[in-house]
């Protein structure tokens, strides 16, 4: 494990990471960093939460000389989070050499953002769709960019974004540095990587498991109708810092968040349906955690990087080992530990199998909580606070209070009321949910073994397919017909 001192940096971006709390760089910083510094072009194959983004990041902001006033560098993401979220982490790396990135995506008025092109950004982030919508306008011209990222290169690719990205590399200077960021390596992703790129350097990282090692997965056995109380219960044992819910569908997302703010949590939904403001909102109160809870479809929660997620609830199964590794890999990311859990009714344990025989890791089942349980993991959290404020904090305002009260009640009495003041009793307010029809096994997940393996991708020959590649393209980021 290399210290960034180590990797050549400048001390403007030796600071930058310094401020930003990187102690050590990552597998794939530590290998693609210097790499992309001599100017090779490479293929970065890693799992979710590696730090990916650093690693063509820091590079991208170091080759960029200060002042200049013309894009030289270009991001091509698949989703409008991810282009923000990207976007955010270059503004935070090239703070302190006066480096910007202006993220460009669809959902947004095109007229603010050709207002926000004329503060000059050095660096482009996009979706493919509004990108080369700019190109067409003129808006955006790319004569002067010397380096080009394609993250989640497998990802644009499934959802039908290999001829816009091609139109957009064909607009570039020949003369160029490309590094593509993949989890998966599939055909199509190697087919765009030989007809675009200079004798990559290939990095590969690899993992045990498919799956994030650092996040412990459960899975609970319930019948649909009791899947809410007990995901409540849950929730009340592990009272999670920050967490998100995965729900199958956007009208399930809509109640979920519904049912949840009834019972007293502090959540709020994302999907497909949702304004950009919107979503926006929603990810920043979620970030700051002012809101505890992300209830979220798999489309809208694609792309999201937000590294203090210490637990992963997936109401509904996923429909297939792809989706699961994406939502744990919410969790337990850079290193950090996390939890996943999974409410499966009896109906879906064959598709609960499917997942652990293609991520190659068993899920541990868990019994039901009951509500005594859920209370006292409640009363074990109030009795925390209560130690940790005894213990930590100036009381010596409150302590004549206190010694007024135990003139008039005795010591448990008072300290019981205070613990039940503190704790947060369950809540068994009723609400209704609309059932969801349960996944049937499928015969093949097209999934292929291991962290180097690929899953099947959509086929776009015509007819029904052909109309979703166009919907994809109209949507510019969304692949959801059922989220």
């Amino acid at each position: 494990m290399q210290i960034f001192e180590e990797l050549g940096l400048s001390r403007s971006l030796l600071k930058a990471v310094s401020r930003m709390g990187f102690e050590a760089a990552t597998p794939i910083q530590e290998l693609a960093i210097p790499s992309a510094l001599a100017g090779k072009d490479i293929i970065g194959q890693a799992q979710t939460g590696t730090g990916k983004t650093a690693a063509f990041a820091i590079p991208m902001i170091e080759k960029i000389e200060q002042g200049t006033e013309n894009i030289k560098a270009l991001v091509v993401t698949p989703t409008r989070e991810l282009a923000v979220q990207v976007a955010e982490e270059i503004n935070t790396i090239g703070q302190t050499k006066g480096i910007k990135a202006l993220p460009i995506y669809g959902g947004q008025d095109i007229v603010r953002q050709i207002r926000s092109l004329k503060n000059r950004p050095q660096i482009i982030v996009g979706t493919p769709g509004r990108l080369m919508d700019h190109m067409r306008r003129k808006t955006i011209r790319l004569q002067q960019v010397c380096m080009v990222v394609l993250d989640e290169a497998d990802e644009m690719l499934n959802m039908g974004f290999i001829e816009d990205i091609e139109t957009i590399l064909e607009g570039i200077p020949v003369d160029h540095q490309t590094l593509l960021f993949s989890a998966t390596m599939p055909k199509a992703v190697q087919n765009l990587a030989q007809r675009f790129m200079k004798n990559p350097e290939v990095i590969k990282i690899k993992s045990k498991e498919v799956t994030v090692p650092n996040t412990e997965q459960y899975y609970y056995e319930v019948h649909e109708r009791q899947k809410f109380d007990v995901l409540c219960r849950v929730l009340d044992i592990q009272s999670p810092d920050l967490a998100i819910i995965f729900g199958r569908t956007k009208r399930r997302v809509d109640e979920l968040n519904d049912a949840l703010n009834k019972r007293g949590y502090v959540a709020e939904g994302i999907h497909g349906d949702l304004t950009q403001a919107k979503r926006d909102s929603v990810m920043r109160n979620f970030k700051n955690g002012k809101t505890e809870i992300l209830v979220a479809t798999d489309v809208a929660a694609r792309g999201l990087d937000i590294s203090n997620v210490t637990h992963v609830y997936n109401f509904d199964i996923p429909q297939d080992a792809e989706w699961y590794v994406h939502r744990v890999g919410r969790t337990g990311r850079l290193g950090k530990p996390g939890i996943a859990t999974t409410f499966v009714t009896p109906r879906e344990l064959n598709q609960l199998r499917i997942i652990e025989k293609t991520t190659k890791r068993k899920i541990i089942r868990q019994t039901v909580p009951t509500l005594s349980e859920a209370l006292e993991g409640q009363q074990q959290i109030a009795m925390d606070k209560l130690i940790q404020v005894a213990e930590n904090e100036d009381l010596r305002q409150y302590q004549e209070l206190a010694a007024t009260l135990l003139e008039e009640r005795d010591s448990v009495t008072l300290l019981a009321a205070a613990l039940k003041i503190l704790t947060k009793e369950p809540d068994n307010t009723q609400v209704t949910l609309t059932e969801e029809t349960p996944y049937r096994q499928k015969k093949s997940t097209g999934y292929k073994g291991g962290a180097q393996g690929n899953f099947r991708k959509p086929k776009f020959k015509g007819g029904r397919d052909d109309r979703r590649k166009k919907q994809y393209k109209k949507q510019d980021n969304k692949r959801d017909n059922w989220a």
